[in-house]
């Protein structure tokens, strides 16, 4: 027998891979404007609430292109960033404390202002750009409820082939194999990670009675300039990598945080094993293998 959740973002990047691996096992009830919900319509998730019998909810849905959260700050309250992140994620805590739901809410490294070496769960978040910021109250609107939750923060996901949508893997191969220029950030770390594996650890979230925050990502920090000489290595291709530090390469971008090496103890506790980026790559081209 299958487990009913309430889902959002299973549509996307990450979470149509989450209802791949994991539809044998839970019933994803749909939320998304495909199946007629606005989550930024308060009304509308009240009903959706209403009428289900699941017990959890696990909110993915996010607007998280950074560059046009940061074009969305100049709309305020109005902005999409806002309406999806915050105020939709506001409907959803408010429906499912009315209705004694547990929430899972996906969030992002980007809460933090990328001035430490290394953060773990108990750090304080500091977001730096708008999507960051968004997402952090996201974050406290779940953490505030006064209800059981789980705030888990995933990074820089990357996953098997996905037409809809590219994942950061993708579009450098994709660059690469028509001989563009590669241009490898020499100081900004990141912390990958396999979204099968963020399936494997939902799994274990939709199954026990957990509570807190979580940080589901690789277990490699590494910057991107190093990343991409492992792409670059493990699909044998040629390309020019072309060191350029952050100062030239987010100009008139959205500031992005320096470092975001998260730490994964908390869930290596639980049992859970995520894969370092070196290994995960190996995965992604074994899957996209015809």
């Amino acid at each position: 027998m299958t487990i009913p959740v309430i889902a959002t973002g299973m549509s996307g990047l990450v979470g149509s891979r989450v209802r791949e691996l994991l539809q044998d096992k839970f019933y994803f009830e749909d939320l998304s404007l495909t199946t007629g919900i606005d989550i930024t319509d308060a009304d509308a998730v009240a009903k959706a609430f209403d009428l289900s019998d699941a017990k959890i909810v696990l909110h993915m849905a996010a607007k998280t292109d950074v560059d046009a959260c940061e074009d969305d700050k100049y709309l305020g309250k109005e902005g999409g960033a806002w309406l999806v992140n915050v105020q939709g994620t506001k409907n959803i805590v408010s429906a499912a404390a009315k209705t004694g739901k547990k929430v899972i809410y996906i969030s992002t490294d980007f809460v933090f202002d990328g001035t430490k070496e290394i953060y773990n769960e108990k750090d304080k978040p500091n977001p730096v750009s708008w999507y960051g910021y968004t997402k952090f109250l996201g974050e406290d609107e779940v953490s505030s409820s006064g209800e059981i939750f789980n705030i888990i923060r995933i990074s820089y996901p990357y996953r098997s082939k996905f037409e809809e949508k590219m994942d950061f893997v993708h579009r450098i191969l994709d660059n690469m194999k028509k001989g563009k220029r590669i241009y490898g950030l020499t100081d900004h770390i990141f912390t990958p990670t396999f979204v099968d594996d963020i399936a494997v650890c939902l799994e274990l979230f939709l199954n026990r009675d957990l509570s807190g925050i979580y940080h589901v990502v690789g277990s490699q920090a590494l910057s991107t300039i190093d990343a991409l000489k492992i792409i670059k290595e493990v699909y044998n291709l040629s390309a020019e990598i072309i060191p350029v530090e952050r100062s030239e390469f987010f100009k008139q971008r959205a500031f992005r945080p320096f470092k975001l090496a998260l730490n994964n103890d908390k869930i290596q506790k639980l049992g859970l094993t995520m894969l370092p980026f070196d290994r995960g790559i190996l995965k992604v081209k074994k899957q996209d293998s015809p």
